[in-house]
């Protein structure tokens, strides 16, 4: 095997736990031996030009995929990127970051395995596959807490990006090589099931 990096993709809806496995894989991996991208920060749009155009962040055309999948054949030789940062906090963009590859690269996000060049670059394929109740209880959560949301309008943009998610984003788990679901127990603890 060359000296390349290994490359990780994870790839699930909004609020599935990526960022949590992401943040999890690296502790374990040594931070200092891993890059980790986040697919959002490829959004075209900010969060007033996606509510002003009607689109939402899960649809392909709201993405600049080129970009994403140019930046992964770099880093994927060892080449450094330019990578852009989009900010959940504020809906908006922040300045660029310059990225070096390390030893193990993670790839997490929405459309991470949208085209065949983007899937030919992981070396492992994941998809997070949580029930859908378990995964809006998750969202309302995370974007209340962390996002400034109401639990009102969480729900409605729940309902609002269902049709992206049944057209873009679960038809991606196709192409996963682990399929990771999570249940809840009796006592609000959670549980993988790897299938």
């Amino acid at each position: 095997m060359s000296n390349r990096p290994i490359i990780l993709g994870i790839v699930g809806d909004s609020a599935a736990g990526k960022t949590t496995l992401t943040r999890g894989i690296a502790q374990v991996l040594g931070e200092e031996n891993v890059t980790t991208i986040c697919t959002d920060d490829y959004h075209r749009y900010d969060r007033t030009q996606r509510s002003e155009l009607g689109i939402t962040a899960l649809h392909p055309a709201c993405n600049y995929l080129d970009i994403m999948q140019q930046h992964l054949s770099l880093l994927r030789t060892g080449q450094p990127i330019l990578k852009p940062v989009y900010s959940h906090k504020t809906g908006t963009f922040e300045a660029p970051q310059y990225i070096k590859p390390n030893k193990f690269i993670i790839i997490e996000g929405l459309l991470g395995y949208s085209t065949r060049a983007v899937l030919d670059s992981y070396d492992v394929k994941v998809y997070l596959a949580p029930p859908e109740a378990l995964r809006a209880q998750w969202k309302v959560k995370r974007d209340t807490q962390k996002r400034g949301y109401s639990e009102a309008q969480v729900l409605e943009e729940l309902q609002k990006r269902e049709p992206d998610s049944e057209q873009y984003i679960r038809p991606q788990r196709t192409w996963a090589d682990l399929i990771v679901s999570f249940y809840p127990q009796k006592k609000n603890c959670r549980t993988p099931t790897v299938t």
